[in-house]
């Protein structure tokens, strides 16, 4: 018998807009005319229609985050279906399957960015066995959280990839030698450096505004005195971890990722980019109204939402981050050839924040100077012996074979939640009869080159990974990176093994910290082709991606070939990257353009004079880098110069001659990244002459002042400084040994 379901149908419109969040008129890209989205709710057991119109000039696309629906629905251009073209329409169609808080946005491009996401709510039916009276019944409010930037996000990820360091200016976070000297970090800066570590980071971005439904402060006045209410929290940032605190006392959180878990109270938790939340809060007493704060990882800004009416209760702001003290770790974490020191299961679960070293609130932390984090650490408690940041709270668990205590971090008795207090109400156990699929990825990055990858392959190196329906698949994952990862696998929940044997909760999102490991799996349930990838976008974009790929699935009707369509998405997460840089000054001109993507760099640079005695020179390098840190990079090279110099000859260091009357010949060479980030270049000419040459561009003397050298074993020698004014503007003053002093102004792009 066929009964018959309700069907709930949206119609979204995409179209261009303008908004001001920061004083100033920006593009964005709006749905129905309001950012965020629409809020869209369904009931389980609806069908959900949602028509999605696309009036922009480029084409769109809307995945539905954590849903369980068939892989054409996906909503992953080049993956489950064509993109949406401008002026075309494309209708969603599934059964909603399941409840829960999740959310929808653009998986198109940067386009996340900029407006397109929206809160998606799925409610329990009335009958629902898994109804929870007093939780599932409250009144709720869907609480979206985002972020906002004046700069274009395609220039925001250009940026990133040339190591420009504008964002930290903004934030104050440089971590220039001026401020190590002044904090008494000048060992850690000079420690870090040697290491080949550029400043310690929390948050890639700097962002002008945060956001709660789009506003940065608003309120909900309705609620009364002994009211409950249930939040439902998602983070629709691009790239922004937030910390959630409420001033009305306790949060209980009853939900994460749209899966009920077993109520926990705690003081504060951090939600990963794209995780949700759903958090039970009390207004406590009559005529206020309570501050919930939403504070950035990086805790430059944050936004808030209040709840009641009459006098405000304002949430004490997040203090500082002490950035050195995170350096200080870093370089205790890493060694010498870039790997970070694996701690295995010991770290794991979000139970110890290695960057908890860097919160001031955390009592104690003055005491981890000495600590080497290769030293052997006291697995029975996390609480690395000179902290409060954790205690003890349930009984030994084992996990995967070992014996590991299930902990709370607390500071002053605050609780903070990490993954092992979450625990699903019902069983969640996979079925053991199933044949299982085991698989490892490690975590793995560049920062100096904004590389993101999985087992040191970006998508573009790599296949689909071939899986089969009705198999258990088990994945252990490592971070070898120094961020951390919000993994997100699309169509599936998995199972977190996280010690609560057949209660371990369910999440589509893993927030994984740097030296952490941490096992998932999930039954292989619906055939298609589904994404595994880091949620923070520009990572996503970066590389930092897999296909799980079904096998003998049925064809897709909106994705005719699929193998061009591969190579398309592909390409997307490869693409190259340009800077440009010249700088005017009163003895020349000078300058360079680079392309690059995550293996080839094409560069050309040139220094001119404004006569002939001073010259003219250019020089193209095409060169690939090479190994998992990419500090080694092979190149040809084309090198001509010209100087009037009457006939004069040059030797070098090795008593090679040349003139630079009038050069042009080709190369072939190397060049290496050496400890303190200078880099070393070796070049053999078609001449014959051989020439080795040191440099480095980017020493930060203060937060705005940078200092450059060059020397080579042609005698030529160069140094200089530069003032970082805006973005794209600097002055600066150099020496060139072929030109002389100079003053002047640099551009760049």
């Amino acid at each position: 018998m066929v009964f018959g379901q309700n069907v709930v149908r949206y119609n979204l419109t995409v179209t261009d807009t303008i908004v001001n969040f920061s004083g100033k008129e920006k593009r964005a890209i709006a749905v129905n005319g309001q950012i965020p989205m629409p809020t869209l709710t369904f009931t389980e057991g609806d069908i959900a229609e949602i028509v999605v119109h696309n009036k922009l000039k480029e084409s769109t696309s809307l995945h539905w985050h954590g849903l369980f629906l068939p892989n054409k629905y996906d909503g992953v251009p080049y993956l489950t279906q064509m993109p949406i073209e401008p002026n075309e329409t494309f209708t969603y169609r599934f059964p909603i399957i399941q409840s829960g808080t999740h959310w929808y946005h653009s998986h198109s491009g940067l386009q996340e960015q900029i407006g397109m996401y929206g809160s998606l709510v799925l409610l329990k039916k009335k009958d629902d066995p898994t109804f929870r009276r007093g939780i599932d019944d409250l009144p709720e409010v869907p609480v979206l959280l985002s972020e906002w930037t004046d700069i274009k996000p395609e220039n925001v990820h250009r940026m990133l990839h040339n190591a420009n360091d504008w964002a930290a200016i903004k934030k104050g976070t440089v971590q220039s030698y001026s401020e190590a000297i002044k904090t008494g970090h000048f060992k850690t800066k000079l420690g870090s450096e040697w290491k080949r570590m550029l400043a310690m980071d929390v948050s890639d971005v700097y962002y002008d505004k945060f956001l709660i439904n789009g506003k940065n402060e608003s309120q909900l006045p309705q609620f009364k005195v002994g009211d409950k209410v249930r939040l439902r929290i998602s983070n629709g940032g691009a790239s922004s971890y937030f910390w959630l605190n409420y001033a009305g006392g306790k949060m209980t959180v009853v939900a994460n990722d749209g899966n009920d878990v077993e109520p926990v109270e705690v003081d504060r938790l951090i939600i990963g980019v794209s995780e949700t939340y759903d958090v039970v809060v009390t207004i406590p007493k009559k005529d206020t109204a309570y501050e919930f704060l939403v504070t950035p990882e990086d805790r430059t800004k944050s936004a808030s939402l209040y709840l009641g009416s009459g006098k405000i209760k304002s949430m004490p702001k997040m203090p500082k981050l002490m950035y050195f003290e995170g350096m200080k770790m870093m370089n205790d974490m890493m060694n010498m050839d870039g790997s970070m020191n694996d701690m295995g299961m010991e770290m794991s679960l979000q139970q110890m924040d290695m960057n908890t070293i860097m919160y001031p609130e955390i009592s104690g932390m003055s005491g981890m100077d000495g600590m080497k984090m290769d030293d052997k650490m006291e697995h029975s408690n996390h609480s690395m012996n000179a902290t409060k940041d954790t205690i003890a709270s349930k009984p030994e668990m084992k996990m995967d074979g070992m014996k590991m205590d299930q902990t709370i971090n607390t500071s002053e008795g605050i609780v903070t939640l990490n993954y092992a207090m979450l625990k699903a109400p019902q069983p969640t156990t996979l079925p053991k009869d199933a044949p299982v699929r085991e698989l490892r990825f490690e975590l793995t990055g560049n920062m100096n080159r904004y590389v993101w990858s999985m087992d040191n392959k970006v998508l573009s190196e790599t296949d689909k990974i071939l899986i089969k329906k009705g198999e258990n698949v088990r994945i252990t994952i490592y971070n070898n990176s120094m961020m951390r990862h919000p993994m997100h696998l699309h169509g599936h929940d998995f199972r977190v093994l996280n010690g609560q044997g057949e209660f371990a909760p369910l999440k589509n999102v893993l927030d994984i910290m740097p030296m952490e490991t941490d096992t998932i799996e999930f039954l292989a349930n619906v055939e298609g082709d589904w994404f595994f990838h880091c949620h923070i976008l520009y990572h996503m974009m970066a590389g930092m991606n897999r296909v799980f790929s079904y096998e003998n699935q049925a064809p897709n009707p909106y994705l005719p070939n699929k193998k061009w369509a591969y190579k398309k998405l592909q390409s997307e997460s490869n693409q190259l990257h340009l800077m440009a840089e010249n700088n005017v000054a009163t003895n020349g001109n000078d300058g360079q353009v680079m392309l690059q993507n995550t293996r080839w760099s094409f560069g050309t640079e040139w220094r001119l004079g404004y006569h002939d005695e001073h010259g003219y020179e250019t020089e193209t390098h095409i060169g690939r880098y090479i190994g998992k840190n990419q500090w080694l990079m092979p190149f040809v090279g084309f090198d001509w110069r010209y100087r009037k110099q009457n006939g004069a000859v040059e030797k070098n260091v090795f008593g090679q001659t040349n003139t630079k009357d009038q050069r042009a010949v080709l190369s072939l060479g190397a060049e290496y990244t050496l400890p303190m980030l200078v880099k070393l270049q070796g070049e053999v000419f078609t001449d014959g002459n051989v020439r080795f040459q040191l440099m480095r561009e980017d020493i930060p003397i203060s937060p705005r002042v940078r200092w450059a050298f060059m020397a080579n074993t042609d005698k030529e020698y160069m140094t200089g400084f530069k003032y970082i004014v805006t973005r794209n503007i600097g002055i600066t003053t150099h020496y060139d040994s072929d030109m002389g002093i100079g003053f002047g102004a640099t551009l760049n792009y």
